[in-house]
């Protein structure tokens, strides 16, 4: 709280401490948060209020553990494509990750994550920066909040966040995305129930099985056809964020690592969706139906 509390100006630039961008990246998130939409002077357009970029992952040279690869591969593949997609189209929310943002002090002290439209701005309740501290997604949870409360969007800025990633386990890779798929679900419960039919092995089984019924497509042409097609997408997102094509030094790794995620993504959304507790920085807390989370007793398994 005390760089918040003690920063001079009122634009804040909130980001992680393990992420780089390009030279002019500040520059230009101010120039579109200060933009045409922030005058107001068309009222059929909504003014700016939070500034984002896209996540990238950088992997470290000596990244060697498998579990540190299949994260490589979902965050800048499957994730970074949904990210894209939800911003892109999204009519009544949007999601937004905590890497890099940009926005208002003065704009986030009128907001408390209530999510209700502020009418009434003084009505002593807690409000700004500390309001969040009860939301295990505080990020997002802000960008909402500017979203709901004062009728604020968001913009995605095309400039991108480069952040490393330290080795771990598949099975640390397994429990930190059942941490975020336990607390999207009590954040976004409709989008999260949904989430399996974005995903390629649910859809390839659903289509294969369809068109076989329909048209007699026999569902081992379908399947390796719909896979490699995929797959091929997902490396023209990697090549579009990177801006340079997957290295041929770390395509059968990156093939090997992107193929275990696609088979894991369905049992960790079950796995998900089976609890409401999460074990964050070594404590474990139950998480609350309004994306909130409470700290509750145990020793983290």
């Amino acid at each position: 709280m005390r760089p918040y509390t003690e920063a001079a100006h009122d634009i804040l630039w909130i980001l992680d401490s393990n992420v780089a961008v390009a030279p002019g990246t500040l520059a230009r998130a101010v120039d579109i948060l200060c933009g045409p939409s922030s005058s107001n002077t068309d009222p059929s357009r909504r003014r700016i209020g939070l500034v984002h970029h896209i996540p990238f992952v950088v992997s470290k040279q000596n990244l060697v553990t498998f579990g540190a690869q299949v994260d490589e591969a979902s965050l800048n593949t499957n994730l970074a494509k949904m990210y894209v997609a939800i911003n892109t189209i999204a009519g009544a929310s949007c999601c937004v990750s905590g890497k890099s943002n940009l926005l208002r002090r003065s704009d986030l002290e009128c907001v408390d994550g209530s999510l209700v439209p502020q009418q009434y701005p003084d009505n002593g309740q807690c409000r700004g920066l500390a309001a969040f501290g009860r939301f295990m997604a505080e990020d997002n949870m802000i960008a909402l909040a500017l979203w709901h409360e004062l009728d604020l969007q968001h913009y995605l800025s095309h400039d991108i966040v480069y952040h490393t990633l330290e080795d771990m386990s598949l099975s640390d890779y397994v429990r930190r995305r059942v941490r975020w798929v336990r607390v999207r679900r009590h954040m976004h419960i409709a989008a999260t129930s949904l989430e399996p039919f974005t995903e390629s092995v649910m859809l390839s089984a659903i289509v294969a099985m369809s068109l076989r019924f329909w048209t007699g497509i026999p569902i081992q042409l379908f399947v390796p056809a719909h896979f490699i097609l995929w797959h091929l997408v997902d490396l023209d997102v990697y090549a579009s964020l990177a801006g340079h094509p997957l290295p041929w030094s770390k395509w059968w790794s990156f093939l090997g690592a992107w193929v275990v995620r696609e088979l894991l993504a369905f049992p960790i959304w079950l796995l998900a969706i089976s609890g409401n507790k999460i074990v964050w920085r070594g404590n474990i807390y139950k998480m609350l139906r309004n994306g909130g989370a409470v700290r509750v007793s145990g020793v983290p398994q």
